[in-house]
């Protein structure tokens, strides 16, 4: 059975995306305080509850109108995930959650290196900024990440698929640039500069004072290969798609598209700042339902 306290959240049953005891712990004192001076009458749903119906639409993938009814309802789950996206909750949380996951690995606060890709992914029909991708022949979005040297989100930017590496590299570097001013390195594949085209790395020298440096393949490598800084960012992209929410975009605005990865980051941090397994396992389920069934031949 569950072991987490969801007294205050909700009576009947958990599930495997929900919050535990040490998880809400962590992520308690990082959400907004309610200022009761303001007046407004008391809340219907707790953080807890609010965070456990999110956390379910993110990693099964389902609509928000098919949230459960044991959580809370889908209209208030998504009016609070939209507010938290609008007043810059996720993004706080975000990032203090990295902070705390770089100095528990020993690392300094703040990086100084960082990893850039992008990655184009299906949508569904309807919503703003779809467009054709003929590399990867996609119809969708693309998903602009840069990490740092552990592979945690630094800065995301959701464009059209058409959007080339080079015109998404220029803006979220330059997003990069006005949140991360200690760094000064970012490692890139060749799609960002080739010999056509390689403003970008001139540009990001002198406008930002970064340097761009290119990890390219070597010619007589066939098939897959490991390259160097670049399976950091490739690493990051495999951690959002085991969400099933993000394994397409179906978000019909992209500000809500790059919310979401953040609160996939978020949700990914917490489970390693409480230690908690990255699978998602029944063996206790199991053993206590093998338990229960020698207690009642024994009763018997």
């Amino acid at each position: 059975m569950c072991q987490c306290d969801n007294s205050e959240a909700v009576s009947g049953p958990c599930y495997p995306s929900s919050l535990t005891d040490e998880m809400w712990e962590i992520i308690q004192p990082l959400l907004p305080m309610r200022d009761l001076r303001k007046g407004g009458g008391v809340r219907k749903y707790p953080d807890r509850l609010v965070l456990d119906s999110i956390f379910y639409v993110l990693r099964s993938g389902c609509q928000w109108r098919m949230l459960p009814r044991d959580l809370m309802p889908w209209d208030a789950a998504h009016r609070w995930f939209t507010k938290w996206r609008r007043d810059g909750t996720w993004d706080r949380v975000h990032g203090e959650l990295r902070r705390q996951v770089r100095i528990g690995a020993g690392r300094d606060p703040e990086p100084s290196a960082a990893v850039i890709d992008a990655q184009s992914v299906k949508t569904s029909e309807g919503g703003e900024a779809r467009g054709f991708d003929a590399g990867k022949r996609t119809t969708g979005r693309k998903r602009h990440l840069i990490v740092d040297t552990m592979g945690l989100l630094l800065v995301v930017t959701v464009t059209s698929a058409s959007v080339q590496d080079r015109a998404g590299g220029r803006a979220v570097l330059a997003r990069l640039a006005a949140g991360f001013r200690t760094v000064s390195l970012v490692w890139a594949d060749g799609g960002y500069a080739n010999s056509v085209d390689s403003t970008l790395l001139s540009w990001a020298r002198n406008a930002l004072d970064i340097v761009v440096q290119i990890v390219k393949r070597t010619d007589d490598v066939k098939g897959f290969k490991v390259l160097p800084r670049r399976w950091v960012v490739e690493r990051s992209f495999g951690w959002l798609v085991r969400n099933r929410r993000l394994a397409r975009d179906y978000e019909r605005l992209t500000a809500t598209s790059e919310a979401m990865i953040k609160v996939a980051m978020i949700r990914l941090m917490l489970v390693r700042l409480a230690g908690q397994p990255t699978r998602w396992s029944h063996e206790s389920h199991r053993k206590t339902a093998r338990t229960k069934t020698a207690e009642d031949l024994i009763a018997a």
